[in-house]
């Protein structure tokens, strides 16, 4: 079995960005977040991820809007990801942080949410990365910034 093939099936050898698109082609089971979520079409590039979500009146709280907490695992998702996309075999990361900035009110009527993310800096045990979250019409609706700890 050559060294592609074996990371092919053992997560553990592939590095963040590896594992990330095996979970977006199926290769691997996606996070169960995603899936309590319904986040789809996620993918992206090594230092920058995105996914999205199509709000539904389930993502509601009491005032109509879709839930602050939806809104802010879309954007840790995304920085968190992207920081996830730039680990190499066998590092692993958590987050330290989330700070969340929500811009405008979003209901189902906002259409497809984006959550795009990127790693601002990687550092040896630490990275910086931010989300920016658009609706349908590409409007802003909120920003985060995620700092993480890189551990072996």
């Amino acid at each position: 079995m050559t060294q592609t093939e074996d990371a092919a099936v053992d997560p553990l050898a592939m590095t963040g960005y590896q594992q990330l698109m095996a979970m977006a082609s199926g290769d691997l089971p996606p996070a169960p977040i995603a899936e309590t979520l319904g986040m789809e079409n996620f993918g992206g590039e090594e230092g920058s991820i995105h996914v999205e979500l199509v709000p539904r009146p389930g993502h509601y709280n009491p005032l109509g809007t879709v839930h602050g907490g939806v809104i802010s695992t879309l954007l840790d998702t995304a920085a968190g990801c992207s920081v996830h996309s730039t680990l190499a075999a066998g590092e692993g990361y958590t987050s330290l942080d989330l700070t969340v900035k929500f811009l405008r009110a979003v209901t189902v009527d906002s259409g497809r949410l984006r959550a795009q993310g990127r790693v601002i800096h990687r550092g040896r045990r630490t990275a910086l990365a931010e989300a920016t979250l658009v609706d349908a019409a590409g409007r802003q609706v909120a920003h985060a910034t995620s700092s993480c700890m890189i551990f072996s």
